[in-house]
């Protein structure tokens, strides 16, 4: 199973929803995407959903549709394998810190957030932990990130794909 991992979109409804061609290319013929968050409007969802089922989760900078349609943490089983889904936001931890306390005991195999912008990859206590950076608010980075997983006989590997423009 392929999925695809974005974050931190932050596309609001005052201009045309316009995702970045790389990140629609790459996303073309994913089983699944995830979200984690930081969507701010709604219609991103819609745009996804064009590619694939989309599950996600509310970000700190998303408003009350969102937060009610995603919620803000949930677990989403994908081929066999647990997947945590948080955003990552709060105080007194790092985000990635936040995110892997976030589903202590809820024997998940992976847990993608997003929030701090930074691609993150690392495995912590036999558990994935994945942040695909932002197809389209790159901040301090000096690319635009998403991610893809994938999930297979020989259990889940994840992958950071990188462009520089938001075209």
């Amino acid at each position: 199973m392929r999925i695809g991992i974005v974050s931190d979109t932050h596309l609001s409804d005052r201009r045309e929803i316009r995702l970045p061609g790389e990140l629609l290319k790459g996303l073309s013929g994913v089983d699944l995407i995830l979200h984690a968050g930081d969507w701010v409007s709604p219609r991103v969802a819609e745009e996804l959903e064009k590619l694939a089922p989309v599950e996600g989760i509310a970000g700190n900078n998303d408003g009350t549709d969102i937060i009610n349609h995603f919620g803000y943490k949930k677990i989403v089983e994908a081929a066999g394998i647990r997947i945590g889904l948080i955003h990552g936001d709060g105080y007194g931890k790092t985000t990635e810190r936040r995110a892997f306390d976030a589903f202590e005991g809820q024997n998940v195999q992976a847990i993608v957030f997003g929030h701090s912008h930074i691609p993150y990859l690392e495995h912590k206590a036999g558990i994935l932990l994945f942040n695909p950076g932002s197809p389209t608010d790159k901040r301090r980075q000096p690319l635009y990130s998403y991610g893809m997983m994938d999930i297979g006989e020989g259990g889940i590997t994840a992958e950071h794909y990188y462009y520089a423009s938001r075209d």
